[in-house]
């Protein structure tokens, strides 16, 4: 952008906000076409703003803004049609998934396919729809936007197809291996085994078996905390504490 070009009529989504001065407020947002990026809206924080009931999370709103800096000023805001209100473990897993974009995702740089993806998920949460699989195509999507889509079908070592009955190890960066083909782990190491059949039905987001469920929910978390490098997850502690309650 240069000078103060506008862009009009993005369809956006609110992944966080802030008190920026006594009056407005600073937000992370999520276009379909300019991906992630700050906006400043002015007056926002005054009791009377009209925008104090618009720019909330988890609902579509469309934006229009300006500016050449690294934060924009946003000049208009509309609500679009709402969804259900999330709440419980819906809501958090709504944080859950607006924190990974936050964290992982560059600013300024569009990823439809993602963007699709964000809002499906948060659809099927406000429906209360079984989330797991939900969750996993999302987690998917991301790593595959960002350049570490997963090699699940066939053994990084020997290029052979994966097969159902067989065991693997997951190398991160590389993809499975079978478990047999490696050197035995040094004692006291972790082995991360998973089955042949995982690999396939997440491959094929297919999420009906029960020990699929856990170990793909397993395997994308040791990849996300990989490409996290070390930031925590807060929404996810947060969970875990309420499910201890």
């Amino acid at each position: 952008m240069s000078g103060r070009q506008r862009i009009d009529g993005q369809i956006a989504w609110v992944l966080h906000s802030y008190p920026y001065s006594e009056t407005s407020l600073i937000i992370d947002v999520f276009s379909r076409d300019h991906g992630r990026l700050p906006l400043m809206a002015r007056g926002a924080r005054r009791p009377r703003s009209a925008l104090r009931g618009v720019l909330q999370a988890f609902q579509p709103i469309e934006l229009a803004w300006f500016g050449a800096g690294e934060v924009r000023t946003l000049a208009k805001a509309e609500w679009v049609g709402g969804m259900p209100l999330l709440g419980g473990a819906a809501l958090m897993l709504g944080y859950y998934v607006n924190e990974l974009l936050l964290k992982l995702l560059p600013r300024e740089d569009a990823h439809p396919a993602l963007f699709d993806a964000y809002a499906a998920s948060l659809q099927a949460l406000s429906r209360g729809e079984a989330h797991e699989s939900r969750l996993r195509l999302f987690e998917k999507t991301l790593l595959k936007e960002l350049g570490y889509g997963l090699a699940l079908e066939r053994d990084a070592a020997s290029g052979e197809p994966v097969l159902a009955g067989r065991h693997y190890q997951y190398l991160i960066e590389r993809g499975p291996v079978e478990a047999s083909s490696l050197p035995d782990a040094p004692e006291g190491a972790p082995v991360r085994s998973i089955r042949g059949k995982t690999l396939l039905d997440l491959a094929q987001d297919d999420y009906s078996d029960a020990q699929t469920l856990v170990e793909s929910k397993a395997l994308m978390r040791r990849l996300i905390n990989h490409h996290l490098a070390g930031q925590p997850l807060q929404s996810r502690r947060v969970f875990i504490e309420l499910q201890e309650l």
